[in-house]
């Protein structure tokens, strides 16, 4: 179909015969239609067949051509009779009726193009479209997601007829700006409507989602009692839909308020009401009130569908609570729903976030055996985790299967495996898949690139890094400002801060916005390689740019001082972060703490440290071993022994340095000193640690054991025993052999964590009679640090082990 048809109407100026006088019989009407239809639709030679038809009629074709556009259900057949109509000599032109049925045809095709045409020859001609024409009009925009024309139209028939669209073509309206999110013009409308008595439930119901949508629920509340009366909801839905916002803006007080009202008023929650209320309840982790729910669903006998119990598994997972698979499984296929393949990507994700990778490859199989079809949410997980974990080639393979069962991988399956295989250091092996993508018709994106950009740049392999860029340059893949970043930055590690700068110059060069990243990615080499005056002056042209610095410029600002051993520019730096309400994180609170220690100033550490802790800050694992290591040099090991401990009681796992600093202090003081040290605790809790160590100095145990066994006690005693059984494999690599007290530790966090009967799975005994009393002293000293009224199964394991050597 052309869409210049109408553009080559052109206006007769030849005599127009006035109308027939007298009107014609509404058969002889129907039968002149009926025959233009037909006419239309049956002979090639259409336009002599109706001008033959019509010379033997009476019957003026403008009379009469609305009719024929009404009932035609073909729009290149309405669209052709309008053409001839409007040529036809001797003809009046065609009224405004007949182009509104033309204007209500092409609506109902939503051909577009030829709507602008006819409105625009309406304009010229000074018709007017009736008011059903342009409601329909402004449905088939609305309903086509055209918000501008749509609302353009709604003015026009304002402007027209003095009144509103048909209520059908509001609701269309008031649906799509909801949808766009454009609440206030949603809310013209709908006053417009109500002045106009155009207003049905299904409007009311609009407009309260959108704003329930938008967070202001208490103004859908409100809208609601307008109409109905003070305290007064109508129906279930609105209930449904004031919960559901409540919901969203974790107000889960108000939504079961809500709840409560709908059933005293009589109304019996729907299923959508329930599932309402269990989303907010998975969101707020109430997982009491979700299964009263659900007893409460039973009861009624309402059938819990598969999304709802998909929330529940995800929300179990997002608040780290024990999953019971088995359990939810069960309970599913026992209420009659079956699991689908969301319930098994959200069981696979949620094991992967977890780290229990054969679980969610158990689930993945479970999934095929159900015959669900698996997709790229189904594979992506597990492919992320096994690169995670240097399983590369599992991650190989699922990728395989993946494309043998039929889903070709896209960007996001290969981006996740190129991006764990970075993380696994298996460079050369990323890059090869780079090449397969490209083989199989994926482009890699920008975000694909940079990570294979950055991997080697930190391999120290920037030679390549650049070729790859040229490589991503001759794709046609436009560089974004991470991997401009990441290019200065593997210039800065290559040592060159000159062709950074010469890079950083090149990207504004070429009017490309460098964005803060690129700037802060300049900035950290300045701080590394000393240069703070280039510093300072790259955040003065950053604010010339509109460009304000953010938490990573401060951050890098203050350790770039500190590194330089300018405390007070670093101090200067936190203060203007702060000033511009620009708020400090863990980093920049542990540069300043490093600043102090550096210089020996432990307590301004230790405050900052207390005020980090007051803004809510969890210290991590760097903050921790900074002062440790302070500690331990000076010879505080009571402060050093104690910060250990709070740094396990805050769940923050050690490292290597965080061990070495504590054994080198440990093994290095004179025992002297250590009664000394342990007096300065006296209005602290007693340092475990610091018991164990003087224990097991008087026991006989040289100094540096002493130091290893203590750090494994805390380990244990604390829930991390995979650390503390990493650290007994590293202390067997330098000599030293798993004693009585370091088995005694292990057995005794073993049995904390509730793995007693396979002890022996994860640690071996090699210990004689006279060594397992000594474990078993040291259990009963452990079994000391327990909360009162609990006791570990370690002691028993023990004795039956002395028995079973006795025996022998």
């Amino acid at each position: 179909m052309s869409k210049t048809l109408l553009s080559r109407i052109k206006p007769l100026h030849n005599p127009k015969p006035a109308s027939s006088s007298s009107p014609l019989p509404f058969r002889h009407f129907i039968k002149h239609v009926q025959g233009t239809i037909q006419i239309l639709k049956t002979q090639d030679q259409w336009e002599q067949s109706l001008e033959s038809f019509f010379s033997e009629s009476d019957v003026v074709v403008s009379d009469f051509a609305h009719f024929v556009l009404d009932r035609i259900h073909d729009v290149e057949l309405g669209l052709k009779f309008f053409d001839w109509a409007s040529k036809r000599p001797y003809s009046c032109s065609l009224n405004g009726s007949a182009y509104s049925s033309l204007l209500t045809l092409l609506a109902r095709f939503k051909v577009f193009s030829e709507i602008e045409l006819v409105l625009e020859r309406m304009k010229l001609e000074e018709l007017k479209p009736t008011c059903e024409a342009l409601s329909v009009v402004i449905q088939a925009y609305a309903d086509s997601g055209l918000v501008d024309k749509a609302v353009e139209l709604y003015y026009v028939v304002g402007e027209i007829h003095n009144c509103v669209p048909s209520v059908f073509a509001c609701n269309s309206l008031l649906n799509v700006l909801v949808k766009h999110q454009r609440i206030e013009t949603a809310r013209q409308v709908y006053d417009k409507m109500l002045e106009n008595s155009c207003v049905d439930n299904y409007s009311t119901c609009i407009m309260v989602r959108g704003l329930c949508k938008d967070g202001k629920v208490k103004e859908g509340r409100e809208l609601i009692e307008d109409r109905w009366g003070e305290g007064c909801i109508p129906n279930v839905v609105f209930y449904n839909i004031l919960i559901n916002g409540y919901c969203n803006k974790a107000e889960f007080e108000s939504a079961n308020g809500l709840f409560k009202e709908l059933k005293l008023k009589g109304f019996l929650p729907t299923l959508e009401t329930y599932g309402v209320m269990i989303n907010g309840f998975c969101k707020e982790g109430d997982f009491e009130a979700i299964d009263r729910l659900l007893l409460e669903m039973k009861e009624r006998g309402l059938k819990v569908n598969a999304r709802v119990y998909n929330n529940i598994i995800d929300a179990r997972y997002k608040h780290g609570c024990t999953i019971e698979v088995v359990e939810i499984m069960g309970r599913m296929i026992e209420s009659g729903c079956e699991p689908d393949i969301i319930t098994y990507n959200t069981l696979i994700n949620g094991s992967c976030k977890k780290g229990k990778v054969e679980e969610a490859y158990q689930f993945l199989e479970q999934a095929m055996k159900r015959g669900l079809m698996l997709n790229k949410f189904s594979y992506t997980p597990l492919i992320h985790v096994y690169c995670r974990q240097g399983e590369y080639y599992r991650a190989l393979d699922l990728l395989i299967k993946m494309t043998e069962g039929g889903h070709k991988p896209d960007l996001v399956s290969y981006g996740a495996l190129i991006h764990g295989l970075i993380v696994a250091g298996e460079v050369d092996v990323a890059l090869t898949m780079r090449e397969k993508m490209l083989e199989k018709g994926v482009l890699p994106d920008a975000g694909i690139y940079n990570v294979l950009i950055s991997g080697l740049c930190k391999k120290g392999r920037f030679p390549t890094a650049k070729l790859l860029f040229a490589d991503m340059l001759d794709q046609n893949v436009q560089p974004d400002a991470f991997v401009y970043a990441t290019l200065v930055d593997g210039f800065i590690r290559n040592g060159d801060i000159q062709e950074a700068k010469k890079l950083f110059e090149f990207v504004i060069e070429k009017g490309i916005d460098p964005g803060v990243v690129v700037y802060n990615a300049l900035i950290k080499g300045f701080c590394k390689f000393g240069m703070m005056k280039d510093a300072l002056s790259c955040i003065i042209r950053m604010r010339k740019e509109h460009h304000v610095p953010d938490v990573f410029t401060y951050t890098t600002l203050i350790d770039g001082y500190v590194k330089q051993h300018d405390l007070d520019g670093a101090l200067k730096m936190f203060g203007l972060m702060v000033k511009q309400r620009c708020k400090p994180n863990v980093v920049a609170y542990t540069a300043l703490i490093n600043g102090f220690c550096s210089k020996g100033d432990t307590n301004r550490a230790e405050k900052i440290f207390r005020e980090m802790q007051s803004c809510g800050l969890e210290p991590n694992v760097v903050t921790y071993t900074i002062l440790i290591g302070r500690f331990c040099k000076d010879c505080k090991l009571a402060k050093a022994a104690s910060f250990f401990e709070l740094m396990l009681m805050s769940k923050c796992t050690p490292n290597d340095v965080t061990f070495h600093y504590l054994v080198n202090g440990f093994a290095n003081i004179l025992l002297t000193a250590i009664p000394k040290e342990s007096n300065e605790l006296q209005e602290v809790e007693k340092s475990m640690f610091l018991d164990f160590f003087g224990k097991m100095v008087s026991d006989g145990w040289v100094q540096v054991t002493a130091a290893y066994n203590s750090i494994i006690i805390c380990l244990c005693q604390y829930g991390m025993v995979k650390i503390a059984l990493q650290l007994c494999d590293k202390m067997i690599g330098k000599g030293f052999l798993l004693d009585s007290v370091s088995f005694s530790a292990l057995l005794h966090g073993i049995c904390l964590e509730g793995r007693s009967k396979e002890w022996k799975n994860i640690v071996s005994c090699t210990l004689n009679e006279h060594e397992l009393q000594t474990a078993v002293k040291y259990s009963l000293k452990l079994n000391q640090y327990l909360p009162q009224g609990r006791s570990s199964e370690a002691l028993l394991i023990l004795e039956a082990l002395i028995e079973k050597l006795q025996v022998q």
